[in-house]
């Protein structure tokens, strides 16, 4: 199936993966870590994209992004990339690529799916067996969400600010709704869509999504269409 050109939304929340080449470790160190979040904090400020939620693994990211305009999102990671591999390689004596092919991202619906691709994305050093809890991991922005510390790489949601009126409220409601936890058909939609590189949303948003995009967001289903019936045939037969 052919792969489609990466659809990148003006304002809507996108859920980027990036990982290691060929599953190597891309953080080393605790150095490694914050020099990212520094370039990554530099970079959305440069580029005017929000990162609203992330953990970094040891080989592999997660961000969940808004960017202001189509460009922006692929101006950061490039920003990014070109700081941060001339940066690993020399410390630790390599050379070429460090990512595993090009970054791979999903346009998201905000009402539907925000809160919950932000605790998926926070979750995801408990799913790796880094951290018995969220709050127990370092690169994360869990911890900003939760109350624990501020965090300056974060720009907060409208929707993250509409779970109270006070940050006391706020944390205290994100607290709550992360130990709910994901649904497994919830989890098994966002993977696919992360992966695949396809929108997250209803029918009826990815309907509306394409024409306000003017362009295709999904494959085309697999199989040639079906021919037209002469006039008078049985479609039947």
């Amino acid at each position: 199936m052919a792969r489609l050109p990466r659809l990148v939304v003006p304002n809507q929340p996108h859920y980027i993966i990036q990982r290691g080449l060929n599953g190597q470790q891309v953080f080393l160190d605790d150095e490694d870590f914050s020099s990212f979040i520094t370039w990554m904090r530099a970079a959305a400020r440069q580029y005017k994209v929000s990162v609203h939620a992330y953990t970094l693994l040891p080989g592999e990211l997660h961000l969940l992004a808004s960017p202001s305009d189509e460009e922006g999102l692929g101006g950061m990671m490039q920003w990014i990339g070109r700081h941060y591999v001339p940066y690993f390689n020399q410390k630790y004596s390599r050379a070429g690529t460090l990512w595993q092919g090009r970054y791979k991202t999903s346009v998201i619906e905000a009402e539907r799916f925000f809160i919950s691709c932000s605790k998926y994305i926070e979750f995801a050093a408990v799913r790796a067996r880094l951290a018995e809890g969220p709050e127990q991991y370092q690169w994360s922005s869990y911890p900003h969400h939760a109350g624990i510390r501020p965090d300056g790489a974060v720009t907060d949601h409208p929707l993250y600010w509409g779970l109270g009126n006070t940050p006391f409220q706020r944390e205290a409601a994100y607290i709550e709704l992360a130990a709910q936890g994901l649904g497994g058909a919830e989890t098994r939609a966002i993977e696919s869509a992360a992966l695949k590189g396809w929108p997250l949303g209803s029918d009826k948003w990815k309907a509306e999504l394409e024409r306000r995009m003017k362009r295709q967001v999904l494959p085309a289903k697999r199989g040639r269409p079906a021919k037209p019936c002469k006039p008078g045939s049985d479609p039947r037969v």
